[in-house]
């Protein structure tokens, strides 16, 4: 079951995730192991992973760039929903969620599309090649956004996928002042990305919201 954002009702959420693919035993099991091993439990509901699925398949994609592995449990998501031949790469900076996700990466389904990249966002994007990448999914640091967005606008095909978590700030982002200190650098992303013109793109209101866009051009 998802968690509600505030100012949206938890019922809202609840019916959606009711009538959404959920988590397979797998899964479930990686979550659990992810809090034993005292990783942070902000992985992206259920509901999330099978929209990010639809979108991909939508967009016949083969390369998909991501930022934030975490415990790789949305690279596992976004893998399952790929060709065979396509490849998921997933940056993570902290070497403990890094050892965690390659572990149980390799016990997965798809550990032949995922590769898990140690290092800074912005050090590993610059190495890839303009105009490769199918979709890009932004779930980081949420003061690097505006920077890895430069990357992506690169790295993107013409008409790629712009994927970006947690455009609600926690459920803060029309707080005037937002509790948590992410949340402003949110807000200023946020109002960046509505008037880029490089990208069409919009807040889908699904899990912390989810800005869904595509490279123009």
């Amino acid at each position: 079951m998802s968690e509600g954002t505030d100012g949206i009702p938890r019922a809202f959420f609840e019916y959606i995730a009711a009538r959404t693919t959920t988590d397979d035993a797998f899964l479930r099991d990686l979550k659990s192991a992810a809090r034993t091993a005292g990783i942070p439990t902000i992985w992206v509901p259920p509901e999330q992973g099978s929209f990010l699925q639809v979108l991909l398949t939508a967009a016949r994609a083969r390369e998909v760039v991501e930022v934030g592995t975490l415990a790789g449990y949305s690279a596992i998501w976004m893998a399952r929903a790929l060709p065979d031949g396509g490849r998921v790469r997933t940056i993570e900076l902290s070497a403990k969620h890094v050892a965690f996700a390659r572990s149980w990466i390799a016990k997965s389904d798809v550990s032949k599309r995922i590769e898990v990249i140690e290092g800074r966002g912005d050090d590993v994007l610059r190495t890839i090649a303009d105009a490769s990448v199918d979709a890009v999914f932004l779930d980081a640091d949420k003061g690097g956004y505006a920077g890895y967005v430069e990357h992506a606008a690169r790295i993107l095909r013409p008409s790629g996928l712009l994927l970006v978590d947690n455009a609600f700030a926690f459920g803060q982002v029309l707080d005037a002042n937002p509790a948590d200190r992410e949340a402003p650098a949110i807000q200023a992303f946020n109002d960046r990305l509505a008037r880029d013109a490089r990208f069409r793109a919009l807040i889908v209101p699904i899990g912390d919201g989810l800005w869904v866009g595509t490279k123009r051009g």
